[in-house]
């Protein structure tokens, strides 16, 4: 693997098994994730979109190993990290960190914010001292934007947007390379997610990072990413860079999925693409393309095999029988 890329995953599956009956036997499964494969470059940001429940945290959270992938390779550095044991797990995740959804929950109300910030650096054994501790924690809160005096206090006493600011403090605590980002602003008002945006910005031209950043807004994702990549039931369809994805997308879903991006100027109509049906049960996909029943190019050869990976340019990968020129 070239030495440009921080994180190379290939044909990562996770399958949640269905038990049922007296003895609890395994009746069937849940393909959340289903063969996929992408690289990311170092300082680069790959931009996840997709509707709810087509396996995005899945993703995001069996690249850490907080969800075990049932197959696959995940090569972090080059190396691949599902090889590892605990032990050498605990030092590979000081490089590769999450921020999670929801500020509120994702932080302990009975700790201060100082407590949050330390415990990072108790377990990694890093900072050692009260003193070199006392300054790396004004660091972190110098970095994410909040007063000194935000150690002495509690979860309760910020808003959401501060709260989420301790959260990415959290995660650049122990220095990592690597961020997944889990939707971390769907939770704020739009003011405030201007802000947090920009902070990680900001936060990566400084310190080198390299984001996973998942979301549901669009425009957002645009705007922070290097490259884009959508899925659709457990399946990357298409990925591409950001301006080429959002100007020329090959696959159906892709195109009514940015259908759908709403538009400022009110005299200006856009074709808004309406998929028909609902998305089907991860449980029993269709046989072929999983998109074919809601697909308006769906021919016969969609229904029969799972469409190879097909190349728009050497960046820009589809998976599509009949792709939109």
């Amino acid at each position: 693997m070239s030495s440009d890329y921080l994180l190379e995953v290939n044909n990562l599956t996770k399958r949640f098994p269905i038990k049922g009956g007296i003895f609890g036997r395994e009746v069937g499964s849940v393909k959340a994730v289903n063969n996929v494969s992408f690289k990311i470059k170092r300082g680069e940001t790959l931009g996840l979109v997709g509707e709810s429940g087509c396996g995005k945290t899945t993703l995001g959270r069996s690249i850490l190993r907080l969800i075990e992938p049932t197959s696959g390779e995940i090569l972090f550095n080059g190396k691949n990290i599902l090889d590892y044991n605990s032990n050498e797990m605990r030092d590979i995740r000081r490089k590769m960190q999450i921020i999670f959804q929801d500020p509120y929950a994702s932080l302990n109300p009975r700790m201060t914010i100082g407590s949050i910030l330390t415990e990072p650096l108790q377990i990694h054994g890093l900072f050692q001292g009260k003193k070199n501790r006392q300054k790396r924690l004004y660091e972190l809160l110098d970095q994410v934007q909040l007063p000194k005096d935000a150690l002495n206090k509690y979860p309760h006493e910020f808003s959401g947007g501060q709260r989420q600011r301790v959260c990415i403090a959290r995660a650049l605590a122990v220095e990592p390379d690597f961020i997944v980002c889990d939707e971390p602003v769907s939770a704020l008002d739009v003011s405030v997610q201007a802000q947090v945006i920009n902070l990680l910005t900001d936060l990566q031209k400084d310190l080198g990072l390299t984001y996973l950043f998942i979301a549901h807004d669009l425009k957002v994702v645009e705007y922070i990413s290097t490259k884009v990549a959508v899925m659709y039931l457990g399946n990357m369809v298409e990925l591409a860079e950001a301006a080429e994805l959002y100007g020329d997308s090959k696959h159906p879903y892709t195109k009514a999925l940015f259908s759908a991006i709403p538009v400022a100027d009110p005299s200006k109509k856009t074709d808004r693409i309406l998929l028909e049906g609902d998305i089907p049960s991860p449980m029993n996909p269709p046989q072929g393309c999983h998109f074919h029943p809601r697909c308006w190019k769906a021919t016969d050869e969609c229904k029969s095999a799972y469409p190879e990976r097909s190349e728009a340019s050497s960046t820009h990968y589809y998976r599509c029988y009949n792709p939109i020129n």
